[in-house]
């Protein structure tokens, strides 16, 4: 197996040129550059790409940052990120951080110096606070919006909107939304599509905030009955999964019609007629790292902003696609 001595030798060149011409071509003159590369291809060297990446002062590791590990939400996601790093021959580090108080600043920049650059899920902490994070190492958001950072969007608010689109056409008047974690932003997104779709055509009820959790669905389960809606929109499925079961417990022989925000649960239980938010967590993964590593190659360039389609499925009948 060749060697980097091996290319120099054949170059006539030094070890040091040979490195600088294979990682950083502009550092030495065009015609050694390509004396070096000429070489490299006639002996098939193949440079390490740990020390490729070490000699453009990177690490060659990617982290992405979510704020709890509870929340199945974030599996997907991060199984999009890891293959799209793997892709890219790079590797993949998985880190809790709420991204909620100043103090987890100090940790962020300790694992700032190990990484090359960041895909962060942080629904809940101020716009100031994250900038701050984001200025430590190229940044993409995940599921949430600052002009500042580039940011990667599941677009639920317009498929909730539609949801309520869909309930008023089917004869529902009354409409409660579960709210989801207070102070996250989609929750304010989603909050603000569902009551401009509903206003002046069916009343709407807002509940919550509630964490995403299946035991908050247990405890809200009153509030969603004494609304009187027979349409409810919950925030995650965890919710809705949580109303869904007190309801069905407590006796209740006409539960409202409840929304689970996975296919999976809608085809699993056989639920006719209940829509499911079908969001594509592996895609919002892959597409933010890619726009990470597209990021960590011009980090001048200007932030971008990109929202995904949100499918909405209902059981028996096809998929309504919103771009």
């Amino acid at each position: 197996m060749a060697t980097l001595a091996d290319v120099a030798q054949l170059a006539g060149v030094s070890k040091a040129t040979a490195s600088r011409a294979l990682s950083k071509p502009e550092m030495v003159l065009p015609v050694t550059a390509q004396r070096v590369l000429d070489a490299a291809t006639k002996l098939g060297f193949e440079p390490n790409n740990t020390a490729r990446l070490l000699a453009r002062g990177r690490s060659g590791v990617l982290a992405l940052v979510v704020p709890t590990l509870d929340n199945a939400f974030f599996t997907p996601i991060i199984g999009g990120a890891q293959r799209r790093a793997a892709a890219a021959g790079l590797q993949l580090t998985v880190a809790v951080h709420p991204l909620e108080s100043v103090t987890e600043l100090a940790t962020f920049d300790r694992l700032a110096r190990q990484v090359d650059g960041f895909v962060v899920v942080a629904p809940r902490g101020s716009d100031d606070l994250i900038i701050a994070a984001g200025t430590l190492k190229p940044t993409v958001l995940v599921d949430r919006e600052i002009e500042s950072l580039p940011s990667v969007v599941a677009d639920t608010a317009s498929a909730f909107g539609s949801l309520v689109d869909h309930f008023v056409a089917q004869g529902h008047t009354k409409i409660a939304y579960m709210g989801g974690p207070a102070g996250s932003w989609q929750d304010r997104q989603r909050t603000a599509a569902v009551v401009a779709a509903a206003s002046g055509r069916a009343h709407l009820d807002v509940l919550g905030p509630y964490p995403s959790t299946f035991a908050a669905g247990l405890s809200a389960a009153v509030a969603v009955r004494a609304s009187g809606a027979t349409a409810v929109i919950p925030y995650a499925t965890a919710i809705g999964l949580g109303v869904q079961y007190q309801l069905l417990a407590s006796g209740d022989i006409h539960p409202p019609l409840v929304i689970s925000s996975e296919r999976a649960i809608v085809d699993a239980l056989g639920l006719p007629g209940v829509p499911a938010i079908d969001v594509d967590g592996e895609e919002l993964g892959r597409r933010a790292t890619e726009v990470l590593l597209e990021r960590i190659e011009s980090p001048g360039a200007p932030p971008s902003h990109e929202r995904l389609g949100v499918p909405i499925y209902w059981s028996g009948a096809d998929e309504v696609e919103l771009r």
